[in-house]
């Protein structure tokens, strides 16, 4: 699988890490004291015994080997016999680190033997794809292979499933370009057997490239979300990750990099005005070979490397110089140029909140409904004025300066974040009330309140989720629900992730003596969360009030089937819980009228239909590898593919004709708060605002009709339900 990843430089968001280092930590010492704030402080207070040691070796070998093609029986009757039961003392008594080293060397022996079975098979196998035979989809529960020929045998069999999906795809693609009379995008391409003997090189070159820092990342992770799914090891390189996605901020280039099948690593984005736009030589489409972090000669080969490292690489300190080796997009074959680059703070503004105004006109009537879109809930310690309920509140000011009727907040997808943020911004909503109550391990619950008087918005409100909503989403949601304020809109549950973590640098608490620079950070559970009504959203999430059809709804995404999930429960209600009447909210009407609208769209029939499909595919688990039979599925979908679309087409050009009529969009970003007159949404020209992306030869092909005005089916019908509200609120 392609990696996109930030081309970025750490800076300080929870606590500050340098950008490089040649040593390595003390791994033993790591381990030792990750042990210790996971004995003492992890909220479930496991006992580190023979059951957590078991779950702890399982769960590493699970990682290493998912789909259980590489390790074999014996390998793991070796390792259960050494290591199994002993793992925890192994962890107290500073072996884990070797433990977890000769696994890894096994490991790595045995990626090697795989893919040096599959670039034979590649070179050398005829494979007719005329069999009977099949895979299954997901192999997470199957038996470890006995010996090392049933393990080529299988690996035999997902490669040849590999070839033959590559094969149908580059068929798809090439009937398309012939049907539309285009130029085949996989003209330059290379053949598929090649293509798939790079991406196995790749992934066998990322394994054995595996320094120590990695082995103990592997092994650490495994020991920490043993204990749930939220508690994870960072190593040094996800930590300064880590900072840059919650708080937006970064000092680097501004370019997004994608990892290249044959090692080289690919401009795949450029920051609009940021440090590689400026200097004005980098290109979309460059390939980067070699990277001279201080630009002082000192190049490092940068082919096969994992992109982290990359990105490590070519981190540094602003107003510091980076130096680039590239293949230029332009070039002859084999050109290369040196391009530097000075870092500088970039702000990726593509992942602030923003908003849009729908202003609907009927006769001399005008109704305005503002759009509050939260990605995440980030904050940055430096600079709180760069904090999401800072800029949600500038937002909202705007929005009521405009005479909005309505507001929707847009929280789909949203993973979580700062809890400070969640409670603030629910205080714009509800005013001085229980936002949150938290549980600690004892079972001392506290309820946090959110600091406002009264509510900066006291409006109509609906709050958009789906199942990617989660941890402080799921906090805002579940308290505008519990207080009857709001109205939740979307998928039939959102992620269920009921748990506070903490952010503990490991460096902090080894000696002065050891190094700390490379020791990564503990992200550890320390809570319960549960709504202001006493009910936890772990596990089940928060239920919609208006249910819209998703195909999530039957996929196994959630807290729910996560490893080591904690437990659901229900604790009293807060004692200031105090919600409004029920008939605030006219819930039973506005589930009337959007099941009403829902049996006739078009749309949700066809999500209620591909998930039916996808349900029954999941339960089969399997997938044949007769190229005859896969052509036929292949030949079923590309018929519903092309009939939804000549639907579409019709009904996609009436209804945006109609829109036209009915309603202008309006665009309220951070940049455009002291703007006297809101520009127009332009979907094209406002995707590439803040970064330039290069085009994928395979978009040409994608003849699927976009959605009419940029509204997908949920937010359309997102719309109508406030539209709605609205409307019943009214005296």
């Amino acid at each position: 699988m392609k990696t996109l990843r930030w081309a970025l430089a750490p800076f300080a968001a929870l606590w500050l890490l340098p950008s490089c280092s040649s040593q390595a930590a003390d791994f033993d010492l790591v381990a030792e004291e990750v042990t210790r704030l996971l004995q003492n402080r992890h909220f479930a207070r496991m006992r580190f015994d023979e059951d957590l040691s078991a779950r702890i070796f399982d769960d590493y070998l699970h990682d290493l080997d998912p789909s259980r093609i590489y390790f074999v029986q014996d390998d793991i009757d070796e390792f259960s016999k050494l290591y199994r039961s002993k793992v925890t003392d192994l962890l107290v008594s500073k072996g884990a680190i070797a433990m977890a080293q000769v696994v890894h060397q096994r490991y790595q022996e045995r990626v090697k033997e795989r893919v040096e079975v599959i670039k034979s098979l590649l070179k050398d196998e005829d494979f007719t794809f005329e069999s009977d035979a099949s895979i299954m989809r997901d192999r997470e529960k199957a038996p470890w292979p006995k010996d090392t020929a049933d393990a080529n045998g299988q690996v035999k069999l997902l490669l040849e499933a590999g070839l033959l999906s590559e094969q149908l795809r580059r068929d798809d693609i090439e009937s398309r370009a012939k049907e539309q009379g285009k130029d085949s995008p996989l003209k330059d391409e290379l053949p598929a057997r090649e293509k798939l003997t790079q991406r196995y090189e790749r992934f066998l070159q990322g394994v054995e490239k595996a320094d120590a820092e990695d082995v103990a990342n592997y092994f650490l992770s495994a020991v920490a979300r043993s204990h749930d799914p939220h508690t994870e090891y960072f190593s040094a390189r996800e930590s300064e990750q880590f900072n840059v996605d919650i708080s937006n901020r970064l000092v680097g280039i501004g370019a997004l990099l994608r990892a290249e099948d044959d090692g080289a690593t690919k401009i795949e984005g450029i920051v609009n005005n940021g440090p590689a736009d400026k200097a004005g030589e980098l290109q979309l489409g460059d390939r980067v070979i070699a990277v001279d972090s201080l630009n002082d000669g000192n190049w490092t080969d940068i082919m096969f490397l994992t992109i982290d490292k990359v990105v490590e690489k070519i981190r540094g300190e602003k107003n510091t110089e980076v130096a680039l080796k590239v293949e230029p997009a332009d070039g002859a074959a084999g050109e290369t140029r040196v391009i530097v680059i000075v870092r500088e703070q970039v702000d990726m503004k593509e992942e602030l909140t923003a908003a849009e105004i729908f202003v609907y006109k009927n006769g001399d009537q005008e109704m305005k409904l503002g759009v509050i879109k939260i990605p995440q809930f980030y904050f940055d310690r430096d600079d709180r004025s760069r904090n999401v309920s800072a800029h949600v509140e500038q937002l909202i000011k705007r929005l009521k300066k405009e005479g909005i009727d309505g507001l929707a907040l847009d929280i789909r997808g949203n993973g979580g974040g700062s809890l400070d943020e969640v409670r603030r911004m629910t205080g714009f909503f509800n005013g001085r009330s229980s936002v949150v109550q938290i549980k600690q391990t004892g079972g001392l619950t506290e309820s946090l309140n959110a600091g406002f008087r009264k509510p900066l918005y006291d409006g109509p409100l609906v709050v958009w989720t789906d199942k990617g909503s989660a941890s402080a989403s799921e906090i805002l949601a579940g308290a505008l629900q519990d207080y009857n304020r709001a109205v939740v809109v979307g998928s039939a549950s959102t992620f269920g992730k009921g748990t506070v973590q903490q952010i503990l640098p490991i460096g902090r608490y080894l000696p002065v003596w050891s190094d700390r620079e490379r020791a990564g950070g503990l992200k550890l559970t320390i809570q319960k969360y549960y709504r202001p009504s006493g009910s936890s959203t772990q596990n089940d999430g928060v239920v919609p009030d208006v249910h819209l059809p998703a195909i999530t709804d039957v996929l196994e995404v959630g807290e729910a089937y996560a490893r080591h999930a904690l437990a659901h429960d229900v604790i009293k209600p807060a004692s200031n819980f105090k919600p409004l009447a029920k008939d605030n909210l006219p819930i039973k009407t506005l589930v009337a009228k959007s099941e009403a609208r829902l049996k006739e769209d078009k749309d949700f029939q066809y999500a209620r239909e591909d998930m039916a499909r996808i349900k029954k595919r999941i339960q089969e688990n399997r997938i044949s590898l007769n190229k005859a039979e896969r052509k036929a599925e292949t030949e079923v979908n590309e018929a519903r593919r092309k009939g939804r679309n000549r639907e579409r087409r019709t009904r996609f050009a009436e209804l945006e004709e109609k829109d036209k009529k009915s309603f202008a969009i309006y665009r309220l970003t951070l940049d455009d708060l002291e703007t006297e007159e809101l520009p127009e949404v332009n979907r094209e020209e406002d995707d590439q605002r803040h970064m330039r992306v290069a085009k994928d030869d395979l978009e040409d092909l994608d003849d699927t009709p976009e959605w009419p005005s940029g509204l997908d089916a949920v937010k359309r019908e997102g719309l109508q339900v406030l539209l709605d509200l609205i409307a019943l609120k009214k005296p």
